[in-house]
């Protein structure tokens, strides 16, 4: 089935043509006719299954004839990279529209966004957080939306974050469309929807998630402090061309990118400590190919696409199957291939067999030729917690040590001091001292230059 089956505006039809989709996914061909036709929407789709356009292309259509300078439609998204992600999207998209779009996140200037809310941006893209910045300030009233998408709603609960959405609703008209799209439908998440929709047509609601077709998966069984040294080895023996690591906490992402750059190999890393400018370069140096890998904790599952990624390597085995999914997603995206290889410690022999059995197979498990399994590691990639924490204990307790000791040497000073004389006072600058009658007299008398001469 066509793209122009579907009915849209011919101008969002020649986009579609220029970036060179010629049929919409599942979840397009699904999601669109009901929200063309108005109806609210519930769907569920994974990561890479092309969903961001499901939404995207019937709000552009119907907004594309709509008076302009008024906001009507608002997404609302878990991440900073998400949302750029799909500004990006709308872009590309509305090229050949005069629609017009922001995204609203923190780490960056409010002041640009404040000027997008009071000048009426068609579409605002946002995170939570900072549209309840705005939506504290008086300029930022939203009378006149008309679309509402929540995006990654069950990323929103993982986040934390679905007390704010509650917050947003109130902000937001309750006569509106709804579109509302969820990797996964737990309970808490189905609540939110049938508060937030109304009679919605559903897609995919019952399918059971699992990558895409065209990832080919593999378990690389290695010990815990070995992982590095297998990364850098299957980079440098082109058996990964670039790739997008995944680890399990931020210290590690750091530990990571830089035991990678030692080895010459170009890396960058992007996960929540960084700011905003930090991590919107990685992504962008990774995708212009500037760096070959970019590590990442979780946060960068869900938002990052970039286009033929070639690899996706779980350095950490995901705790959760779900994450497994997301994370193997950025790969082989809108029906395309890719790898997915994930590094197994035997500690992880746990976490692993959850995920098998989610996705109802045994994956394969390679050995790579001509690696030494029994080598000794050059460092370790992360400090274990009890170091850490004995460590940060010995530390304080040496400073309290080094006080308690300045202190004793400065109540046994003396704290009686010889007596000293008295100095004598000096004369103010400028003022000299009285003159007697006398001689202020003969000065008159013989000044060279006074009054009285």
């Amino acid at each position: 089935m066509p793209f122009s089956s579907l009915q849209l505006h011919p101008n969002l039809l020649k986009a579609l043509k220029e970036l060179g989709f010629a049929r919409p996914t599942p979840i397009q061909a699904d999601a669109i006719p009901p929200a063309l036709a108005g109806r609210d929407v519930l769907a569920s789709a994974v990561t890479g299954s092309g969903k961001t356009a499901a939404f995207l292309l019937p709000i552009l259509h119907q907004l594309i004839d709509k008076p302009r300078g008024t906001t009507r439609a608002l997404i609302i998204t878990p991440t900073r990279e998400l949302a750029a992600q799909i500004l990006e999207d709308l872009n590309e998209l509305a090229v050949h529209t005069p629609l017009s779009a922001v995204a609203v996140y923190g780490g960056v200037s409010i002041g640009p966004q404040e000027h997008a809310f009071r000048n009426g941006v068609d579409v605002i893209i946002g995170t939570p957080g900072r549209l309840l910045d705005h939506f504290r300030a008086p300029y930022a009233k939203l009378g006149g939306l008309e679309y509402l998408v929540l995006d990654e709603a069950d990323r929103m609960l993982d986040m934390g974050f679905l007390p704010d959405i509650r917050r947003i609703m109130r902000h937001v008209p309750a006569r509106r469309q709804t579109l509302f799209f969820s990797a996964t439908m737990p309970e808490p998440i189905g609540i939110l929807a049938r508060e937030m929709l109304r009679h919605p047509a559903t897609v995919n609601i019952n399918r059971v998630a699992a990558p895409a077709v065209g990832i080919t998966q593999a378990v690389y069984p290695v010990a815990q402090e070995l992982k590095a040294a297998l990364l850098v080895a299957l980079l440098e023996r082109g058996d990964i061309k670039d790739a997008l690591v995944f680890t399990r906490t931020k210290h590690r992402a750091n530990r990571l990118a830089e035991h990678l750059v030692r080895h010459g190999i170009k890396a960058e890393r992007i996960h929540g400590n960084r700011s905003q400018g930090q991590r919107t370069e990685a992504l962008a140096g990774f995708k212009a190919g500037k760096y070959r890998v970019l590590v990442a904790t979780d946060i960068a599952a869900r938002g990052i696409d970039v286009v033929e990624l070639g690899h996706v390597v779980n350095f950490d085995v995901p705790m959760v199957p779900d994450d497994y999914i997301h994370r193997v997603g950025r790969t082989a995206r809108a029906e395309a291939t890719g790898d997915a290889f994930t590094f197994v410690s035997p500690q992880e022999q746990g976490d692993l067999a959850q995920i098998e059995r989610a996705l109802g197979k045994r994956l394969p498990r390679v050995t790579v030729p001509d690696f030494d399994y029994g080598a000794r590691p050059e460092a370790r990639l992360e400090v274990p917690l009890a170091e850490r924490i004995a460590a940060i204990r010995s530390r304080k307790a040496d400073e309290r040590a080094r006080a308690k000791s300045k202190a004793e040497r400065q109540t046994a000073r003396p704290t009686t001091r010889p007596a000293r004389s008295a100095p004598k006072p000096e004369p103010k600058r400028g003022v000299s001292a009285p003159p007697g009658r006398g001689q202020h007299s003969r000065g008159r008398r013989s000044g060279g230059g006074g009054r009285f001469r």
